[in-house]
């Protein structure tokens, strides 16, 4: 079960499969709203690619192992004020904590640990669930 703090108030759940033109559909039907609403280049840009790494990180990572078919559960709310995206997979989670900075020498060759960063450099807000398999992220309109 998902701890409540990281849904999204008033949106339903979207199965999405492991599927690119599925994948990019959702995307740009929730940015078109967002440019409806009034969010500029910038803000688009920001939350595309927040999106984009988070369901990558969901397959990638949170599905390792498991079947291909599993989909990730994505639940999205845009007003001219906040965008708010919750996107949760069926594996069995990550401690957000335990990821190794990939800005430190150390790390720099390493290939995990770069999209939560970009997700929080991008984004307002970013949460993760106790079991760490569900990601919130909020992203509140500058131009509001």
């Amino acid at each position: 079960m998902s701890d409540p703090n990281t849904h999204v108030e008033g949106a339903r759940p979207i199965e999405l499969a492991h599927d690119r033109e599925a994948i990019s559909t959702l995307i740009e039907t929730l940015l078109d709203q967002a440019e409806k609403v009034g969010y500029g280049s910038s803000a688009i840009f920001a939350i595309r690619l927040a999106i984009e790494e988070a369901i990558t990180n969901a397959f990638e990572h949170g599905h390792e192992g498991l079947s291909p078919d599993l989909t990730i559960s994505v639940e999205y709310r845009v007003s001219p004020q906040i965008i708010e995206i919750a996107i949760e997979d069926q594996g069995p989670g990550f401690s957000p904590e335990a990821l190794p900075d990939p800005t430190l020498l150390e790390n720099l060759s390493k290939p995990s640990g770069r999209g939560v960063m970009l997700m929080k450099a991008y984004m307002s807000e970013v949460d993760f669930n106790s079991r760490g398999n569900r990601v919130r992220m909020r992203y509140f309109n500058p131009g509001s």
